[in-house]
């Protein structure tokens, strides 16, 4: 089959070795819970960036590379009965398995959902990843209140990127929170604020003043922060409300916790693969998850956030999607369909 990996971890995007064109042998019958999946489409993450830099490959062992997808499955295990050959899926895979940019991928079933009937693949391959990681954070790990109850505000940091896009339309959409998300471009604080955000802020000045200034705002009862430097950090325990919770995605450096002891604020940490990875009891949640993302998709409720589209699954698309996601200016997704 088809694939993109790297036989060498660590090389710059620039280098043509970081992502190659790969022939490698099918992945073979499913069993267990597997789903043989035939890859339609892909997108790309800076997820996928940091596994290029860290997970380790050899010439004879190379690491196939990819998260999201969406495709048509081709066989199922014993244990796969959630679906069945010819169903379409979508899906955000795992850490330690080999990834989606190849023409089949070995996927367990209880973290795929059925693909959006109104979106085709390279669209439906934007959500995955992103609306389990939005998803788990507001409400397994904030915990905002669904429905119309939620009395505060909730301040999304990193608003144009990827996990956010889908963020700001989930709160929306199910919470009665206020919410304010962090923009620095004039086009990213235009794409924020078609996402629903009834507030954006620029995240490259001092936020706690700027969100004091918002008039009439409810309490900071929850912040979902992407991108978190020390002098970020410091702003939001200033903005947080007593009692509230911060929630963190990214990898920041040391971030001193004393700064919001006497608000007794609690700090949540997000990772879509944390359920996979440990196979945790409630694994299948992002199964259902990503059928209500899906529901939601369907129903007009939910944008896709697909923004680009680099052409076909091949080494050359895919090192240049990389290098604008280590550029740090994209809005929305970028997505390659076929092989």
């Amino acid at each position: 089959m088809k694939a993109v990996g790297y036989r060498q971890a660590g090389l710059p995007i620039s280098d043509l070795r970081a992502l190659e064109d790969l022939v490698l042998p099918d992945p073979g019958a499913p069993s267990g819970h597997d789903l043989l999946v035939r890859v339609h489409a892909v997108s790309v993450n800076p997820r996928d960036v940091k596994s290029r830099m860290a997970i380790a490959a050899t010439p004879d062992r190379p690491v196939v590379a990819g998260y999201d997808a969406s495709g048509i499955v081709e066989a199922a295990g014993p244990d796969a009965r959630l679906f069945r050959p010819g169903d379409a899926v979508f899906y955000a895979g795992v850490l330690d398995r080999q990834g989606s940019n190849a023409e089949l991928q070995l996927v367990d079933a209880r973290i795929v959902g059925r693909k959006p009937a109104s979106l085709g693949h390279a669209a439906a391959a934007s959500l995955p990843l992103t609306a389990l990681t939005a998803w788990e954070m507001l409400f397994d790990r904030l915990e905002v209140p669904r429905g119309d109850t939620a009395d505060g505000a909730l301040l999304i940091v990193g608003g144009a990127g990827g996990v956010p896009s889908i963020a700001i339309q989930l709160a929306r959409l199910l919470t009665g929170a206020t919410v304010i998300a962090t923009a620095s471009r004039p086009e990213s604080a235009a794409w924020v604020r078609g996402l629903g955000a009834q507030h954006v802020v620029d995240h490259a000045r001092p936020l706690a003043a700027q969100v004091s200034a918002i008039p009439g705002l409810p309490p900071v009862r929850w912040i979902f922060s992407t991108h978190t430097s020390r002098d970020s950090w410091a702003e939001l325990a200033r903005i947080v409300a007593p009692q509230g919770r911060i929630g963190l995605i990214d990898d920041p450096e040391p971030l001193d916790l004393r700064l919001v002891k006497f608000k007794s604020v609690s700090i949540h940490w997000e990772a879509m693969f944390t359920r996979p990875m440990f196979a945790t009891a409630d694994m299948i949640r992002q199964h259902e998850i990503l059928c209500e993302i899906a529901g939601l998709v369907d129903a007009g409720q939910l944008r896709a956030t697909a923004t680009q589209a680099y052409g076909t699954i091949r080494a050359d698309n895919l090192r240049r999607a990389h290098a604008a996601i280590e550029a740090g200016r994209v809005v929305g997704k970028i997505v390659l369909e076929g092989f």
